[in-house]
């Protein structure tokens, strides 16, 4: 008997603000800036593209763009994403570092 099988959409499990800053969080230990830009872009889509767009002063085609899988966001717009989502970045010491 073959397997039976679902599809799995990430916005099924991004519903409130805690799982979003979670999955965030786990992209950002990852540390891989595809996967960064990723993790954000399915928050973004989450919330709503068109309006994180807006508030991160881009075109929300531009927004899609930048945060797919071969996106490069600069930097500004990464910000802009940020605080469009509510949230901010900040930096500790990596206490495993040498």
């Amino acid at each position: 008997m073959p397997l039976k099988t679902t599809r799995f959409d990430i916005q099924d499990h991004l519903k409130t603000p805690e799982d979003r800053l979670l999955y965030l969080e786990a992209a950002f230990d990852d540390g891989d800036p595809a996967l960064i830009a990723h993790a954000l872009g399915d928050v973004a889509r989450t919330v709503g593209m068109t309006s994180i767009a807006k508030d991160a002063g881009v075109t929300r085609e531009a927004l899609y763009k930048a945060l797919s899988e071969t996106g490069d966001p600069r930097l500004s717009t990464f910000f802009g994403v940020i605080k469009a989502l509510g949230l901010k970045i900040s930096i500790e010491a990596d206490q495993d570092a040498a």
